[in-house]
């Protein structure tokens, strides 16, 4: 498509289609309100922005009145990353548990729940799943939300959920593109480095993401890491090399490149977002994630700075146009898709505890008869999570440590436990006081836990008390 020149409200109407904001609250702001009508692409819908599955139902109607080609987007990843469900802790199984469990019927059976509840309160873009090659025992950001660390396994599982995802009327986005699993830094508050060759690359974290493209996904998440063997210094999302080179040229992806939230440290703190905007349209993304407090005057910003940008020959109009169009085309799959889609809820994923390893010394403390204690050391986790309950905390049920008896058998509870957890040291003190205690894992293992959950949703805590309490299976030996 070639474009002559044209005039600034044209330019405007372009920028406006590639960008995708969040807001403060949880009713729509009259800014907020105002683009939507005008034309903006997408409006990305945050945890703190909901109250209740009806208040949400309420505002997705609300913003499709204004605009039926507006995209509605979510992180609702299942497990620790919920958005619909970011007061009581989300009821699905995360990708940690579905890649051990490894059942692709039973992922499958996950994303198509998932699906159902999307459509239901009106969203059309599900920003998952996460597609990322969990390499790192250290990464402080993927972890939980990786299937695992095997390519494969992370592949097959990937199919699943997108194709369960998209068959239940909602877009899917496999993230995060060329792969955050093999880093130790969060690229919400720094810039990650993966530092491996073309041939690692090609053989570890690009397979999940080709699986992805040979499933038909309909978008692909960049991520604010570099990869010096293809493009170094500059992070993904700025990359030509690796959005034109290796995703469209060589995976064949012919969908929509959605960036990660530009307000993050990985992609912004040397440039501000409007610039970085610029950077990622002119690399070839095409719908732009501002990040979830977004105000009425940074959209300004970044639209000014994207007309400018044209202005100046530094963006080309073919291109912005060739986003907009991109995101055009999503927008009227997304409508097709919902509306096609006449199923009845399907039926939550059941026997989780199958995906739990479980040591020899947890066996006889499983065996051993009596009351349990049950306590649950708090954990700091990183922004993609949030603060959402966690644990047998997201489902009452907990033993206050003044309650804990001498006779009780413990189980000690954290999430992400390194070397220095607090959490070993409250299970050395029960110990000392003659009590059986275990220590259960509820993040990514990092070593030395007696049982590993591979999540801390509700739905998989509910699984983790059974089996405690002697209710539900014995889990799975270890590996």
């Amino acid at each position: 498509m070639v474009l002559a020149r044209t005039d600034s409200a044209e330019v405007r109407r372009l920028a406006l289609r590639t960008l995708m904001p969040g807001f403060v609250g949880t009713a729509v702001p009259s800014w907020l309100r105002a683009l939507v009508a005008d034309g903006l692409g997408s409006v990305c819908i945050y945890g703190p922005n909901v109250d209740s599955l009806e208040q949400l139902r309420e505002l997705c109607r609300e913003l499709h009145l204004l605009s039926s080609h507006v995209i509605l987007a979510v992180d609702e990843e299942g497990g620790d990353v919920t958005r619909l469900h970011y007061s009581t802790g989300s009821p699905y199984a995360g990708n940690a548990v579905l890649g051990r469990i490894d059942d692709v019927e039973v992922t499958r059976a996950s994303a198509a729940q998932i699906a159902w509840d999307l459509r239901d309160v009106g969203i059309d873009l599900n920003l998952a799943p996460v597609v990322d090659v969990n390499s790192s025992d250290n990464n402080p950001v993927i972890g939980t939300r990786s299937f695992g660390a095997e390519p494969e396994l992370v592949a097959r599982h990937t199919v699943a959920w997108v194709e369960a995802l998209q068959a239940g009327g909602i877009a899917a986005c496999a993230k995060h593109f060329p792969g955050h699993g093999d880093t130790t830094v969060d690229s919400h508050v720094g810039l990650p480095v993966v530092a491996a060759g073309l041939e690692l690359l090609r053989s570890r974290e690009l397979p999940p993401f080709r699986a992805a493209v040979e499933a038909g996904v309909l978008c692909v998440m960049t991520a604010a890491v570099v990869v010096p063997a293809v493009d170094p210094g500059v992070p993904a999302t700025f990359s030509s090399a690796l959005l034109e080179g290796v995703l469209r040229r060589e995976l064949g992806f012919t969908g929509v490149i959605v960036t990660d939230a530009l307000d993050m440290a990985g992609a912004s703190a040397g440039t501000g977002i409007p610039e970085a905007a610029v950077r990622a349209l002119v690399a070839g993304c095409d719908l732009l994630c501002l990040g979830s407090e977004t105000r009425e005057d940074l959209v300004i910003e970044v639209v000014s700075a994207v007309v400018d940008a044209v202005d100046q020959g530094r963006l080309g109009l073919e291109r912005l146009a060739e986003a907009a169009s991109a995101v055009d085309m999503l927008a009227d799959t997304c409508r097709v898709a919902s509306a096609d889609v006449r199923t009845s809820r399907p039926a939550p994923v059941l026997d989780l505890a199958r995906g739990f390893p479980i040591s020899e010394a947890a066996r006889s403390w499983l065996d051993g008869g009596g009351a349990v204690a049950v306590v649950q050391v708090e954990t700091d986790t990183n922004v993609a999570v949030g603060r959402v309950p966690w644990g047998p905390a997201s489902i009452g049920r907990l033993t206050h440590p003044a309650a804990v008896a001498a006779a009780d058998r413990v189980a000690v509870v954290g999430r992400d436990m390194g070397t220095g957890h607090p959490a070993w040291a409250v299970a050395a003190e029960h110990r000392a006081e003659g009590r059986a205690a275990v220590v259960i894992e509820c993040g990514w293992p990092r070593g030395g836990a007696d049982i590993i959950a591979w999540g801390g949703s509700p739905a998989v805590s509910r699984a983790l008390v059974e089996l405690l309490l002697g209710t539900g299976g014995r889990g799975t030996p270890p590996r």
